[in-house]
């Protein structure tokens, strides 16, 4: 679905128009469908009504806006992948793992571990599928500078022998788990399926999850498709460049459409998407715990999985599912070790 002329089979689209859309990462009618007009008038340079119209016939090309039963919606979510964090207690939580299709949010106080989830799944989403993986690749948008390469080698050399045995033999990487030789090829094969860009300001950020739109999409056919979206940290540059309550209004709504892209991104290509968020500390809580994740209610509503991830002691963790369409709320306890994400 991806060539021109099959987007030029559209009311309104010729062959410049296809190429602008093609550029924007419109390369489908299911990608087509579900943008806005005024978002397709932007990129293609289209009026507002032609946009609609083109939508409108994407929408009847690719079956996509109508009404389905319950039993459709089930066979659909049978598709969804779960990725495994291989620590039973922390999967039992998540009902098997981070689904894809979903945004899942991890938030909490400075060095409570929010990047080791990132890096960790990051190596995971790689796994085969008999050991928790989704046999896919990761797209890592890095806006505090967090991505450490060092850190996936500690990670993959802290997995199970028979988890490596596997990988390797899936990969084709001769040897055995721990010879160097071996362990290096088998570093540079999962640093190769992690697609990293550092992302500047916010601007930069919202531009990067277009392109990572683009980039999963064109993976879809690959060997490892892309199964994981990770955004550390969602929320930095937006707290610092929007500061004060007269800029709060314009910060709300770049986010939100910001948390719209990388849901899209999730649903047009079977991906987990996980952002990691700050916190910060509110003086009127009397009672509990004052710790507050930034973005407010929309990043509250957008989010389909939150997890609060809090110190303990020493390098114990614990991970709280605070909201969850259809699991109940629970803790769970795991330590961040050199290997990685372990159980306690």
């Amino acid at each position: 679905m991806a060539a021109n002329e099959d987007l030029e089979e559209l009311p309104g689209v010729g062959p410049a128009t296809a190429e602008k859309l093609q550029e924007n990462g419109f390369d489908s009618y299911q990608g087509l469908a579900v943008a806005s007009p005024g978002e397709l008038s932007n990129t293609a340079d289209v009026g507002e009504s032609t946009a609609s119209d083109i939508i409108q016939a994407a929408r009847k090309a690719a079956d996509i806006g109508g009404f389905e039963s319950g039993a459709q919606v089930l066979e659909r979510r049978e598709e969804i992948g779960k990725l495994s964090f291989n620590i039973d207690e922390v999967d039992d939580l998540l009902s098997g793992g981070v689904e894809t299709q979903s945004i899942t949010e991890v938030y909490g106080e400075f060095g409570s571990g929010k990047s080791q989830v990132t890096h960790q799944l990051s190596v995971n989403v790689q796994l085969p599928k008999e050991h928790g993986g989704l046999h896919g690749s990761a797209i890592f948008i890095d806006s505090e500078d967090t991505f450490r390469p060092e850190r996936i080698d500690d990670m993959i050399r802290g997995l199970d022998d028979e988890i490596i045995a596997a990988t390797m033999e899936d990969r084709e990487i001769e040897g055995e788990p721990g010879e160097d030789e071996a362990m290096e090829e088998l570093l540079e094969s999962f640093l190769d399926n992690i697609h990293v860009a550092k992302a500047f300001n916010s601007n930069h950020q919202i531009l990067l999850a277009e392109k990572a739109k683009e980039l999963a999409s064109e993976s879809q056919d690959d060997e490892f498709p892309t199964r994981l979206l990770c955004v550390d940290s969602l929320t930095a540059h937006f707290r610092a460049e929007y500061v004060g309550r007269g800029q709060l209004a314009e910060r709300q709504q770049k986010l939100n459409k910001h948390l719209h892209d990388l849901m899209r991104v999730g649903d047009l290509n079977n991906t987990a998407v996980l952002v990691t968020n700050q916190v910060s500390s509110n003086p009127d809580s009397f009672f509990g715990d004052p710790t507050q994740p930034i973005g407010g209610n929309i990043l509250g509503h957008t989010s389909t999985f939150r997890v609060y991830l809090r110190k303990s002691k020493g390098s114990k963790r614990i991970f709280k599912l605070v909201d969850a369409p259809n699991l109940a709320d629970g803790e769970a306890i795991m330590r961040v070790e050199d290997e990685g994400l372990v159980p306690e």
